[in-house]
């Protein structure tokens, strides 16, 4: 295990927000608006599936990590706090996925 966090990449995407453009790839991904985030974060979820499905570990390792950095991009942009995120995670884990499933359908 890394010790490395999602919060710990959500806090080091806050701090490359405040940089110098000519210095973040993620200062232009936010500058660029949010259809351009939400872009990238669609290309990136996309190559992760295509790396799954053949079966390709290290591609999918990788795509895996562009899809978390790309959505928390995409989340600031929306002014959507991580911390938002992981509440309704949690809040989801009072039930099993089947039973919350069932539970919209009524």
């Amino acid at each position: 295990m890394t010790g490395f966090t999602l919060t710990d990449l959500d806090a080091l995407v806050a701090k490359r927000a405040e940089a110098d453009p000519s210095q973040s790839y993620t200062r232009q991904l936010l500058d660029s608006g949010v259809e351009k985030c939400a872009k990238k974060l669609g290309e990136e979820g996309v190559e992760a599936a295509l790396a799954a499905v053949t079966n390709n570990r290290e591609g999918l390792t990788k795509e895996a990590a562009d899809v978390l950095f790309h959505l928390l991009v995409l989340l600031r942009s929306c002014q959507v706090p991580l911390e938002d995120v992981m509440a309704e995670l949690k809040s989801r884990t009072a039930q099993s996925g089947l039973q919350e499933k069932a539970a919209r359908r009524e």
